[in-house]
């Protein structure tokens, strides 16, 4: 069992529903999964996101023991990029940390699912983006596409930054933000972006504040997900 990188095309596309998801149905196959968040920004006035992914894990708070600290290395308060959060708090992201406690969880579990912040190129600091990580520790990736108006040019830019890594993308999966999208618009993303990315197209998630319905909705996407981990 590999791990996974679950990216977005932007801030706010769905990278945590994804996450918590993909790590439930691996659990539900048997396979001892967890999930990570690197660096989260924004505690100040939003969620965390680990929290939601042990919700949708089905894993009550406070169970995962010593393994909590490396789920989430870094939290800053300020709603920005990881390198302007870490910044404002005169504080230094370091790749080191991220690494060690990645390869920690990485002992102890098949699998460790970790949900990226924002989108590939976000800054840690002024040296280091969130894809050299990525690069570095040789993860296949999913990325995360908010399927709307924009998310051609958007998708597309997030695989080309990926390719030129020579980094593995597993595939594309379009999330569905607002019910209000244009159907035309929400059918025809994911067969033009697959013409061009020429990368696995997961699955579409419609829009649903229903969790187990997203489940359901999602299983084939994780199934596929698996499968892919399997060629790698």
């Amino acid at each position: 069992m590999k791990s996974v990188f679950v990216t977005g095309t932007d801030t706010g596309v769905g990278k945590t529903i994804v996450a918590g998801l993909l790590a439930r149905y691996l659990r539900e196959q048997g396979y001892r999964a967890i999930t990570q968040k690197w660096v989260q920004t924004g505690t100040r006035d939003y969620p965390c996101d680990i929290p939601v992914h042990l919700e949708l894990m089905g894993v009550e708070r406070g169970t995962a023991g010593q393994h909590e600290q490396d789920m989430n290395p870094y939290a800053f308060e300020l709603a920005g990029s990881p390198h302007l959060a870490a910044s404002c708090e005169g504080a230094r992201i370091d790749v080191r940390k991220i690494v060690a406690s990645f390869r920690r969880l990485e002992e102890a579990f098949d699998a460790v699912i970790v949900e990226g912040a924002g989108g590939v190129l976000v800054p840690l600091s002024r040296r280091k983006l969130l894809v050299d990580v990525v690069e570095r520790l040789g993860l296949p990736v999913v990325v995360v596409a908010a399927n709307k108006l924009g998310a051609i040019n958007h998708t597309l830019l997030t695989v080309e930054a990926l390719r030129v890594r020579d980094i593995k993308v597993l595939g594309i999966v379009f999330n569905t933000l607002d019910e209000k999208e244009d159907e035309t618009v929400l059918q025809d993303n994911p067969e033009i972006v697959k013409a061009f990315a020429r990368v696995p197209i997961l699955g579409q998630l419609a829009w649903s504040k229903d969790t187990e319905q997203l489940q359901r909705d999602f299983r084939p996407i994780a199934k596929k997900v698996l499968a892919g981990l399997s060629r790698t």
